[in-house]
């Protein structure tokens, strides 16, 4: 009986062992990959062609709505992030109000920001972070790289019309191009897509233009781009 007793369990142990040493070497299962985020913010592929002139905000509102649906996109509400300056009776509309909340993702997946907040760095914790704007991420409706310093030609400037925290301007002056009805006279503040040049490295918020023409917005290194996101 002992020896039967001993053998049993020497048999469970060898058993035992050889399961361990299966599991051992048995290969990783990979890890399931979570699907891509569906886009929710591109550059303009193309400007008005008008320089500034986009039609007013509705003008732009259409033409990110249509360039998301030509990228199969159009089921979401697209919005231009542009400001607009007090004029008409009308009270001034910051562009970081007519955005969503987020977050916010480019065409091949990667996420822009969270929120409105992160997107502008409204606390010290976010803006020593940033947003991930940037040359490689700031990508048009087609998934497409936009030029930035170095390249040739160089579209780097964004029209915003906006200070650094995403908000319309109060001095009085012109930095929307007439609220992005004018083609002529005026300026329009710019932000760069790749944080390079203009003293800072600003998405929204860089320099001005040289005047609101498509002549004077690709002459400061432009095309009359600007940033579109999803609102919903």
């Amino acid at each position: 009986m002992g020896l039967t007793r001993i053998f049993g369990a020497g048999l469970v142990a060898v058993l035992a062992c050889g399961t361990v040493l299966a599991l051992a070497q048995a290969p990783a299962q990979p890890a399931a990959q979570q699907p891509q985020q569906p886009m929710s913010f591109f550059v303009t592929s193309a400007g008005s062609g008008n320089g500034a002139n986009l039609g007013g905000l509705a003008g732009a509102d259409r033409q990110c709505q249509t360039l998301a649906q030509a990228a199969g996109a159009g089921g979401k509400t697209w919005h231009a992030y542009l400001s607009a300056s007090a004029a008409n009776g009308q009270p001034a509309v910051n562009a970081r109000d007519r955005i969503g909340s987020g977050p916010w993702y480019n065409a091949k997946g990667a996420r822009i920001a969270q929120n409105v907040a992160d997107l502008h760095g409204d606390t010290l914790e976010q803006a020593r972070r940033g947003n991930n704007i940037n040359k490689t991420t700031a990508l048009t409706e087609k998934g497409d790289p936009i030029n930035g310093v170095g390249d040739t030609p160089n579209r780097h400037d964004m029209l915003t019309g906006s200070q650094l925290d995403g908000t319309a301007f109060a001095d009085g002056a012109d930095h929307t191009c007439g609220n992005w009805t004018s083609g002529a006279a005026g300026t329009a503040q710019l932000g760069h897509h790749d944080r390079t040049g203009g003293g800072n490295t600003s998405w929204n918020s860089t320099h001005a233009s040289r005047g609101c023409s498509q002549e004077n917005l690709v002459s400061t290194g432009g095309a009359g781009l600007f940033y579109c996101f999803a609102v919903n």
